[in-house]
Order: structure tokens, then sequence, then C-alpha cells
């Protein structure tokens, strides 16, 4: 990390002003070299200047340039970030002109990848700077913010600090036999203690279906026979005439997806083509889609038409599906009742149509009860919301597990404490105290440039 590297850190396009950031030994030097303006080099940390970026004697931009020092920076080195007009050729060319004159192009998430690398921050807020920027919806936001603010980290931190004065305890145990007064550490002194830490760790399990659903939203497909009135529905719940709505069986051959905030969650709606035997190629890849995305999705809105007398078909598809979260919507309510309900008294029901709100409303009440988001808000946000973090507890779980089983069949205690030093070891993986290279590259890979 002897490099000095710049990037981009404002969406590229037009607007009021862009952000270069740079980072690195050589920032405040580079700078310094193409400001026109005040002697960088002298001036105090933390402060902003007013001048010009020059390439030779010509002016790029009138600029704001501020100069923050290592240590008490984003990356713990020193960052220079330059305010320009935005627009795209006037921020490229500020950009070409830095990297004429020293620097590297930053990667995806490099800034933050040095804040992790030097120590100012542990993989879990790296994670969650991540799910800060990529927030879609309120309850996200608190999420991301509690993981960046070490909340989470604080929690296996404090499981870690149990594991290590266990193992302490039983090295004293082992190295000084012979001091009477410290406490002898047995298999029955340590598996209840273990026993505290398992639980810990099953309740952050637990939540983390809680953290998956703030983090990436309900995925729910709106599934069923042509002409239903899916596409009717999808609009009626985004509030936008997105997919097309024909009486032609048939008219949605692909699929239309929206995004809707319900109790702060994000709400993945995707209408999918209605599933019928056909002979049209384009329709049936549409079909075989719509019957992928039903066993993907989290929720499934399975709609049928309330005039439709015939649901063979209906309750033949519902069993296919029948280990899915599945609500029964039967629109078109306001016409006359031909379907047979006796049918469907298996499934959950509510009963609607798109001229009116009521049985949409009813159904966004159902989606609530039914992943139990109103109590999302009674909870703090100190979720695990990524896969990683899930395997990696997961994992620790299972190791803590087999010890107790060793701890049962009469162990040595000085074996237990190998397992006590991998539990704590697999732990540290989770807020980055130990790591792969190729983990680091993969999980910061995934960050914007510039950040």
């Amino acid at each position: 990390m002897n490099t000095t590297i710049c990037g981009i850190s404002t969406s590229l396009g037009v607007g009021a002003i862009s952000i270069i950031r740079m980072s690195g030994p050589d920032s405040i030097k580079i700078i310094n070299n193409i400001f026109s303006g005040k002697n960088l080099l002298k001036v105090a940390s933390h402060t902003i200047h007013y001048g010009f970026i020059m390439e030779n004697s010509d002016k790029i931009d009138e600029v704001l340039v501020s100069i923050m020092k290592a240590p008490k920076t984003y990356t713990t080195e020193d960052i220079v970030e330059i305010n320009c007009h935005g627009g795209i050729a006037t921020t490229n060319k500020i950009l070409e002109v830095l990297l004429n004159n020293g620097c590297q192009l930053a990667e995806p998430g490099e800034f933050t990848k040095r804040a992790f690398l030097n120590g100012r921050i542990d993989l879990l807020k790296a994670e969650g700077v991540a799910d800060l920027i990529s927030s879609e919806t309120e309850k996200s936001r608190k999420l991301a913010i509690n993981q960046v603010s070490g909340s989470l980290s604080e929690k296996i931190n404090k499981i870690r600090k149990e594991l290590i004065n266990l193992q302490a305890s039983i090295e004293v145990n082992i190295d000084y036999p012979e001091y009477d007064d410290i406490e002898i550490i047995t298999n029955e002194f340590l598996s209840p203690k273990l026993k505290k830490i398992s639980i810990k760790l099953e309740e952050l399990l637990k939540d983390a279906k809680d953290g998956k659903l703030i983090k990436s939203g309900i995925d729910v497909a709106i599934i069923g026979k042509p002409n239903v009135g899916k596409s009717s529905i999808l609009n009626s719940l985004i509030e936008e005439k997105k997919a097309i709505v024909t009486n032609i069986p048939g008219t949605t051959r692909d699929i239309v997806e929206g995004k809707i905030s319900l109790n702060g969650i994000l709400l993945n709606i995707i209408d999918t083509a209605g599933i019928r035997e056909t002979s049209d190629i384009v329709e049936k890849i549409g079909v075989d889609k719509s019957l992928t995305i039903s066993k993907e999705a989290d929720l499934i809105i399975y709609v049928i038409d309330n005039t439709e007398d015939n649901i063979e078909e209906d309750i033949f598809l519902l069993s296919q599906i029948k280990n899915k979260n599945i609500i029964v919507f039967i629109n078109k309510d306001d016409q006359q009742q031909k379907i047979k309900i006796s049918r469907l008294k298996e499934f959950n029901l509510i009963f609607g149509n798109t001229i009116n709100n009521e049985g949409l409303i009813k159904l966004k009440k159902e989606i609530i009860k039914l992943f139990n988001l109103d109590q999302l808000e009674k909870k703090d946000f100190s979720y695990l919301s990524s896969a990683r973090q899930i395997s990696l507890v997961r994992k620790t779980l299972n190791l803590i597990k087999e010890t107790q089983k060793a701890i049962q069949n009469k162990i040595s205690i000085d074996l237990i404490s190998i397992d006590l030093r991998l539990i704590y070891e697999i732990l540290g993986e989770i807020i980055g105290e130990t790591y792969k290279e190729d983990l680091l590259d993969e999980l910061f890979s995934k960050f914007c440039l510039g950040k």
C-alpha cells in the first residue's frame, strides 16, 4: 500500500458537483503539483482550499480541495478530496490529470479495503459500508449503520473474549497444576460455559433471517394461469403501469419486475407469464421461467379468477408448490363469483380486485403477518446479514457441539483447549481478524469505485 490511488467517488453524470478522492503517501504532493492556489504542502489537516486544477498552464476547473492528513482519515493515510463541477468531461479530465501525475486508478472498494488493512475498521464494518451504500429502505439503512458502528462486532468480540478466558484458564491449569488458588478447570466446568456460548450463536442465526429480509427484501412471484389479472395486480401494487395489460391470454411473455417498501422492507415483485400448455415457442420460454422463479421466490402470490368455474389446473399447480409461502389472491371479486371456494379451503385466501384497493390492502397486511414484519421494529438491528457471516457462525456452532460431545466422552482437557482455539479463530474470520486474500478481493470487488 505504498502507492497513491485515486477514484471518482460520486456518480458519473451531469450534476452540481463531483468528488474525486485520493489516498496514499503522495496524495498531497500530487495535488499540490496541479493546484493553483495555496501551497497545499504547508496547510493544516482537515482544511478546505479554493483554487484551480491546472494542466501545464491551462485551467481545467475551479475547485475546492480538502486536505486530510494521516492518521485521522478514512484509510488512515493522507487523503485528498477534490470537489469539482459535476459533468462527465470535467470529472474525467481531472482524473486523467491525476493519473498522469503519478496516481494509480483505485480498484472497486480499494479505499475501504485500505481502511480495513490499516486497522481502522474490521470486516463486519467494511461489509456494513457496502450495505449502507446500497440500502434502499429505512430499515436496511439502520441495519447497515449498526454494522458500521460496530454493534455486531461487539457481540462477536464478547463471545471471543469468553472463549479466550476459558482457554487461558485451561492453560494455567496445565502449566501450573501446583497452585492451590486457581480455579480447577474440568470438563464439567466447561460444558455449561460452552452451552451459554452456543445459545448466543443460535440467537444470532435465528435473527439472521430477519437480517436477510431487511437487507435483501422479499422476493415475491405473482403466478397463475393467463389472463387472471397478474399484471394488473403488479401495476396496482407498485402504483405504476409497468406491465402491459390486455384481455388477450399470453400477453406477458417475460418477467416484469417492480419494487415497493412494506413496513420498511423491500418487496421485489415479479409478474410472470401465465402458466399454461402452449405451442408458442416464446411464450413457452416465459412459462418455463415462471416455474423457475416460483421455486426461488420467498413468497408466491397465486392469482385465481373469481369468475372461473374450472380451477382443476389451479389445484394441480398449487399442489406442486405447497411447501412454499403462498397467498392465494382471488381476483375480480367485484364480478359474479363462479369459483368453488371449498376446493381452496386449505390455502390462505385473500379476495380483491384492482378497481379498489381494499383487497390489495388486505394482501399487504397478510404479507406483514406472514413474515412478522411488524416485529422487526421492536428489535435492535445487530443481525448477521451476509451468507459469509452466517456460514461462519454455523461452522462455529457445529464445532462447539462437537466439543460438547468430546467433553461428555471425557476427552482430555488439553485437547479441548485446541478445539476452543479453533472456535476462537473461526469467529475471528467473521470480523476479519484472520482472512484469506482471495476473500478480500471478492468482498471488496462488490464495492463501487471510489469507496
